[in-house]
């Protein structure tokens, strides 16, 4: 694999990623902004309107015809978090040219087809259309309530937004309902505007070869944008340690109590800085050999599920899990004396050596999937050095037991957040 970075313009940087194991190739346009409750969710709109009808391409009908004569290229968008940033993703996947009937430049065209979605939108005296503007806003709004509805998800936010209240990972990524009914065509353009003006910009690409003349069209493009005020991505502020930990609960019609708990980290930063962490988390949490997982779970079905995560950006790990609500006070004291054990270095050989495994063939299965290579880079541009999956899997072997021990010290609890059921003969179903 290459992973060599080009500037393009002030804060745009393309990077091609040489991979000859597929048949197509992905090119991704990677818009990173600062995540803020004003605009969350007017940015979080922006990747789906774009990418749903253009300039040249007036309704899907017309785009999906283009993308149908393109061999059946795929268009692709979302909006996520990026520690402190919001990540705004647009991106194209067609055939190597090689593959089609008379060796046509497909990988050139589908380019093109992307570079003027983003540049070239559909718009009428500096406003977004209301007709392609209200179809967004009712998906948008489908998908927060979706997200509402799914009670994993709900917790997992919910201890998020109390943990981080008044900073920017507290703010939801695609904003609150209320904040999707207040946008206007008028101020989703200019929020477009702003997205080219001032947002910190990958453009990855993944395949055999890099598009002919993709990088230069970009470079041209920006020329004529007034590039300023870019966003800098590079670092998130990490978790500051709680005074004492906080408990929040609260009561609503679900059939199983969701117990969610935050904890901070002395590891925060780039891959290099968080190896220790990932490793620790994963014997805490991570897979079947877990302690979590081995203990909690199924020696004494304290829960349904239980598993931990980590954000390196911010130096975060979560613990979720589903339990009945007389449990879920021996939960917590069992999770955290799980995490006691880990301090102590108690763990077994066992768990450790099953988690180096387990880690660096999840990293080296990132090379099945395009999509996940491409991913994978999109949310690396905080690190210095770009390091491949492969390169992390093997950085993950040399990671020792006192690492991973040391690791563990530095997690503190922060907030635990508690979803019950309103009604106790109700549980015990997933809900």
């Amino acid at each position: 694999m290459s992973n060599k970075v080009t500037d393009l313009a002030t804060g745009v940087e393309g990077l091609f990623i040489k991979n000859t194991r597929f048949n197509t190739t992905c090119i991704s346009c990677n818009f990173y902004l600062p995540l803020k409750k004003e605009t969350a969710a007017e940015y979080a709109l922006l990747p789906f309107i774009l990418t749903s009808c253009g300039s040249r391409y007036p309704d899907f009908s017309r785009l999906n015809f283009e993308l149908e004569r393109l061999y059946g290229a795929s268009l692709n968008a979302s909006a996520e978090k990026y520690g402190d940033y919001q990540l705004l993703k647009m991106s194209v996947t067609v055939i190597n040219d090689r593959f089609t009937l008379d060796g046509e430049a497909l990988i050139k065209q589908a380019a093109d087809l992307i570079c003027g979605l983003i540049f070239e939108p559909k718009v009428q005296d500096g406003a977004f259309y209301e007709s392609d503007l209200a179809r967004e806003k009712r998906k948008a709004i489908e998908h927060i309530k979706g997200e509402y509805s799914e009670k994993r998800i709900y917790a997992k936010n919910r201890l998020i937004e109390e943990m981080y209240k008044g900073e920017p990972y507290g703010v939801a990524k695609c904003g609150k309902v209320e904040d999707v009914e207040k946008i206007t065509g008028k101020s989703l353009y200019d929020a477009w505007n702003r997205m080219l003006e001032t947002a910190f910009i990958r453009v990855n690409v993944v395949g055999a070869e890099v598009p002919a003349g993709l990088f230069e069209d970009l470079t041209e493009r920006f020329a004529r944008v007034s590039r300023h005020d870019i966003t800098n991505c590079k670092s998130s502020a990490p978790t500051k340690p709680s005074a004492a930990p906080r408990t929040v609960t609260e009561t609503t019609a679900v059939n199983q109590g969701k117990l969610v708990m935050g904890f901070s980290s002395d590891l925060y930063g780039n891959d290099a800085n968080t190896l220790p962490l990932l490793v620790m988390c994963d014997i805490f949490g991570g897979g079947p050999y877990s302690r979590l997982f081995t203990n909690v779970r199924e020696k004494m079905s304290l829960c349904y599920y239980c598993s931990a995560s980590s954000l390196r950006q911010k130096g975060l790990l979560t613990v979720e899990s589903g339990v009945e609500t007389d449990n879920a006070e021996k939960a917590l004291t069992e999770i955290l004396n799980q995490l006691e054990i880990i301090k102590k270095g108690e763990f077994s050989d066992f768990e450790y050596d099953s988690s180096l495994k387990s880690l660096a063939d999840t990293f080296n299965a990132y090379n099945d999937s395009q999509d996940s290579i491409e991913s994978w880079y999109a949310l690396k541009v905080n690190n210095d050095e770009i390091y491949s999956p492969e390169e992390i899997a093997e950085r993950i072997k040399k990671v020792a037991r006192e690492d991973v021990i040391n690791a563990a010290k530095g997690v503190k609890l922060h907030t635990v957040y508690k979803l019950l059921p309103e009604n106790k003969k109700d549980e015990g179903k997933e809900g």
